[in-house]
């Protein structure tokens, strides 16, 4: 069963960017379909981006279109989220998940495995 560990979080100011990096271990990275997802203090988990097991096919949420590209390199077994242009409302705990064929891509009961997360803090 395959095993997600983020990293890359971290305080930043509003306006800067981060790479989030999603490390899979212990599978076959490219069976998975792979997710991140963010969850502030108080607030649901909410879909951020989402790939498909080739990298082929990207989709976002409308919040954060235009500021987020999902990426990932099956080779190394790691998915990643740029953050550009971060916002204080975007502070939060990114989590990755995997999936084997989530459908719709955005819905996170479609996802079975899920990292630990990581932190990110936009201050302003």
């Amino acid at each position: 069963q395959v095993q997600l560990v983020e990293s890359g979080g971290g305080l930043v100011q509003a306006g800067g960017s981060l790479r989030l990096s999603c490390a899979a271990s212990g599978g076959t990275f490219s069976n998975y379909f792979m997710g991140w997802f963010r969850q502030a203090p108080g607030k649901e988990r909410e879909f951020v981006a989402a790939i498909s097991w080739s990298g082929g096919s990207t989709y976002y949420a409308d919040s954060v279109k235009g500021r987020r590209t999902i990426s990932r390199d099956n080779a190394k077994n790691t998915v990643y989220l740029e953050m550009n242009s971060l916002k204080p409302e975007d502070t939060a705990v990114y989590y990755c998940a995997a999936g084997l064929d989530p459908v719709p891509a955005g819905d996170l009961y479609e996802y079975d495995l899920w990292g630990q997360g990581t932190q990110v803090t936009v201050s302003s």
